[in-house]
């Protein structure tokens, strides 16, 4: 099957007048996360000014980086810049997003190799790679649930799914008890933990999401020293095992303890304390 260029879709007259922005981790956030847990938050992406003045032409065309899959974004929509300031002393653009391509906003994705470190680039070098990938029914609310042997995601990640409260994965986790690790990608440590009793998975990763530290008290060490941010920045989550809410609470414990000692997580190695 052969590809569709992007340009079969979103027609542009004269691609001289538009600044590619290629919007990616920032350090600190994925832009896709940001995309879906407030739309107010992706408008402001687009109006950050550096001092370089990155998006000097009359439009900024955007895309966001699509980053559970490879070389792949999100069409993030096309802003025409009203107003740049001063760059000693102004720090964003006035825009206004151009409405007829609002449509595809969320929903267009779009394939095209990453392009060099940056994130603003000239549109006409990079327009007749861009392929069309898909066009997805509704704007993207987040990742659908992988299944229990695929949960592997960073805090951030999962922190847009609990805050959203998605329903399949609120579903497929309420429900059932487990043992989980959560590594410390700053070092390599990790802390082995379980969900029994009546809380299930769910309501076990929705305290961690909410405090950072789940109440834990080698991780709440953590974040009351560097902030929540900490976790956000560096905290990955996995569920390794999982079982039906009947499970007997005492099976649950016993798999947690074999897990420390498969990771090492009691001591140097890891932050659990017993």
């Amino acid at each position: 099957m052969r590809d569709i260029p992007l340009s079969n879709i979103i027609h542009i007259d004269d691609p001289s007048k538009y600044k590619f922005h290629a919007a990616r981790w920032n350090g600190g956030d994925q832009p896709l996360d940001v995309y879906v847990r407030d739309k107010g938050e992706w408008f402001q992406w687009n109006t950050w000014r550096s001092s370089k003045d990155e998006f000097s032409r009359q439009y900024i065309f955007s895309l966001i980086d699509f980053y559970p899959e490879s070389d792949t974004w999100l069409f993030g929509g096309i802003y025409r810049v009203l107003h740049r300031g001063d760059v000693a002393h102004d720090h964003s653009y006035e825009i206004e997003e151009l409405p007829e391509f609002s449509p595809y906003v969320g929903r267009l994705k779009i394939k095209l190799p990453k392009p060099s470190r940056g994130r603003a680039f000239y549109l006409e070098n990079h327009l007749e790679n861009m392929m069309v990938s898909e066009i997805l029914k509704q704007p993207y609310s987040g990742e659908q649930f992988p299944g229990y042997e695929n949960i592997n995601h960073t805090f951030s990640a999962l922190s847009v799914i609990f805050k959203q409260s998605k329903p399949d994965w609120r579903a497929a986790l309420e429900n059932i008890k487990g043992v989980y690790v959560i590594t410390d990608k700053s070092n390599g440590k990790t802390y082995v933990g379980s969900a029994y009793g009546d809380s299930g998975v769910w309501s076990r990763w929705s305290c961690y999401i909410g405090t950072g530290h789940g109440w834990n008290d080698e991780l709440t060490k953590i974040i009351d020293s560097e902030g929540f941010e900490y976790a956000e920045n560096n905290f990955t989550l996995s569920l390794l095992e999982h079982r039906p809410m009947k499970v007997d609470d005492k099976f649950i414990i016993e798999r947690e303890s074999y897990w420390k000692e498969v990771f090492l997580s009691r001591g140097a190695f890891g932050y659990n304390k017993n």
